[in-house]
């Protein structure tokens, strides 16, 4: 039994646009504030597999632009705001405005100058309800009529120094612009941001916290590890696993949230472990007891975290079938991989306690092997690294389009998953 969809806002029509698998060249990186909270998504975006090497940005403009309108804005962020690049023709023509103004920011490329017939169509953008972001900004005097209509300026921390930082912020000081960092990717650069007066933050540093030296699996993490060894036995003990989980007051609390949630549609309320285990069925309640487990260990980190977590997990699980793996160890694959980031304990260190083959624990150490190919392919997807992508997945005998479709299930999974689960 696999866990019900939940209906999500914007979700896909029956019908299929003349080019389905476009969808491939789309991923998503999250912005977060300074709760850790996402604010809002960057659609990243290429129109086809030789594209970006003729770096046809108008070509790649539209498409994405196509694929939005078709598969909804929603869909693809989750409501949230998107940040979407745009060229000079998307600006000065009419090819934005297929967009939802209030889910829409529209990225101002660095090459793009700030020409009068530029200026003149960003204003009416605005009045139509548009926001405007300027991307890579770097401060010159001539780009002034920008900022003051800008509502973000993105700045990127890999290109700029902070002498330079303090220039710009010390220009755009008097008007009333959202400062974000981009290609923030460790703690000391969220830190860093944040002093020189940062309000947001694009970058995976949430997934490479500090590591606490000689830091201890704590106890209930031990159990949560044994209960999860259990889980993987066919059939496993239900005597035993339902001990475990009645053992933690937290974890019990949560799994039971999750079975009476309107995500596995249970008819009846369930009250106890062992009538949520029946209920369900075994393969649902691995799913759900693992997730259960997964927000106990991403308890006070950002969300973004567990949802990254819950998109690999279901990812791996579903491209299985296609790369000749089983699902239930890709699904534990792909929730394991960010352990280090959950736990802050080097993955060396939790790899011996983790229930798992000698080739899934090599996997979650880095060593290339088959059983690897679905987190790498969804890992480079993460960073749109599209040439690795079409590697990995040509490597592995796979039809890219088709991983593509397990990534976008996975994500409408996870979102409905935490939806169900709030």
């Amino acid at each position: 039994m696999r866990p019900q969809s939940v209906p999500v806002v914007g979700a896909l029509s029956s019908a299929q646009p003349e080019h389905a698998d476009a969808l491939r060249y789309v991923a998503r990186q999250p912005i977060l504030n300074l709760d850790g909270t996402v604010h809002a998504y960057e659609l990243l975006f290429r129109s086809g597999p030789d594209s970006v090497f003729r770096g046809d940005g108008d070509l790649a403009t539209r498409t994405m632009f196509d694929n939005t309108v078709f598969f909804g804005m929603e869909t693809l962020t989750g409501g949230l705001p998107a940040f979407v690049n745009c060229t000079l023709e998307a600006l000065t023509g009419n090819l934005v405005e297929v967009l939802p103004p209030s889910l829409t920011v529209l990225e101002i490329l660095e090459t793009v100058e700030p020409t009068p017939p530029l200026i003149e169509a960003c204003r009416r953008l605005k009045s139509q309800g548009f926001r405007l972001a300027l991307d890579d900004f770097i401060w010159k005097p001539r780009f002034l009529p920008l900022v003051e209509l800008a509502d973000y300026i993105k700045v990127d921390f890999t290109l700029s120094g902070r002498e330079e930082r303090k220039h710009l912020l010390r220009q755009i000081h008097p008007h009333p612009v959202a400062l974000l960092a981009e290609k923030i990717e460790t703690p000391e650069e969220n830190a860093l941001a944040r002093a020189e007066g940062f309000t947001l933050f694009q970058g995976y540093y949430f997934c490479h916290p500090t590591l606490l030296k000689n830091h201890k699996i704590p106890v209930t993490g031990r159990s949560h590890l044994e209960l999860l060894k259990l889980l993987q036995d066919q059939p496993f003990d239900l005597l035993r696993v339902s001990q475990l989980v009645k053992s933690d007051a937290a974890l019990t609390y949560r799994l039971l949230r999750l079975v009476n949630s309107p995500l596995f549609a249970v008819r009846q309320e369930v009250s106890s472990i062992r009538a949520a285990i029946l209920a369900v069925g075994e393969a649902a309640f691995r799913q759900i007891a693992t997730l259960a487990i997964a927000s106990e260990f991403t308890a006070g980190q950002p969300t973004e975290l567990m949802r990254m977590a819950l998109v690999r997990a279901r990812f791996c699980e579903l491209a299985a079938d296609h790369c000749a793996l089983d699902p239930t160890e890709q699904y534990l694959l792909g929730m394991f991989s960010l352990l280090p980031a959950m736990l802050r304990i080097p993955m060396s260190t939790i790899v011996p306690s983790l229930p798992l083959r000698q080739e899934i624990s090599d996997a979650l150490l880095g060593t290339t092997n088959p059983e690897r190919c679905p987190l790498g392919w969804m890992e480079a997807w993460e960073q749109a690294d599209w040439a690795r992508c079409d590697s990995m997945a040509l490597g592995a005998g796979v039809d890219s389009s088709c991983l593509s479709r397990c990534a976008k299930e996975a994500l409408d999974w996870a979102n409905s998953t935490l939806y169900a689960a709030a």
